[in-house]
C-alpha cells in the first residue's frame, strides 16, 4: 500500500491533510511573533504573502477551495504564478511558516515546520492525482512547471 493511498473515503483523507495543515498554522502563529521581527525573515515572510495574494488574484473565487478535491466546474489555472509552479500556495505558507520560525526559533516550532512540510507534500501529492484524473492536460503541466520551488523542488 503506498503511503499516498489510505483506505477510508477521499474526503476524510482531505479533512485530515487541512485539519493537520492548519493545527500546525495555528501552533506556529501562536508560539511566537506573528511578524518576523528581522529585516531577512521579515522580507521571506512578506514575499510568502504576495505570492499567496498573486496566487489568490489568479483564479476564480467560486473555484478556490482549501481543500484538494477538485470542485465541479474547476479549470486549470495555469498563468500568474501557477505559470512557474504548480503549487504557489503551499509555497506562501511555507515561505511565511519558515520565516516565523526562523525568526523565533525553537524546537517545538522547527518539529511544527517539519510536520507541516510532510503533510503538505502528501496532500500536495494527492491533490496532483485528482488533478491528473480530472484534467487530461496535468501531466504536460507537470513537466513543465516546479511542483513547490523553481529548480528545487
Amino acid at each position: 500500500m503506498s503511503l499516498f493511498h489510505w483506505s477510508f473515503p477521499y474526503q476524510y483523507q482531505s479533512y485530515f491533510l487541512v485539519g493537520i495543515q492548519l493545527l500546525c498554522l495555528v501552533l506556529i502563529l501562536f508560539t511566537g511573533p506573528v511578524v518576523a521581527e528581522s529585516w531577512i525573515w521579515g522580507g521571506l515572510e512578506l514575499f510568502g504573502i504576495a505570492l499567496g495574494m498573486w496566487a489568490l488574484g489568479s483564479m476564480s473565487l467560486h473555484t478556490m477551495n482549501i481543500f484538494p478535491d477538485v470542485r465541479a466546474g474547476s479549470i486549470l489555472v495555469t498563468h500568474g504564478p501557477y505559470h512557474y509552479i504548480r503549487h504557489p500556495m503551499y509555497t506562501a505558507v511555507l515561505l511565511i511558516s519558515f520565516a516565523l520560525i526562523l525568526s523565533e526559533w525553537s524546537w517545538p516550532r522547527v518539529c511544527l515546520g517539519i510536520i507541516l512540510v510532510g503533510d503538505l507534500i502528501v496532500k500536495l501529492r494527492y491533490e496532483e492525482r485528482l488533478l491528473a484524473k480530472h484534467f487530461k492536460s496535468y501531466q504536460a503541466y507537470q513537466h513543465r512547471t516546479a511542483c513547490l520551488f523553481p529548480y528545487l523542488f
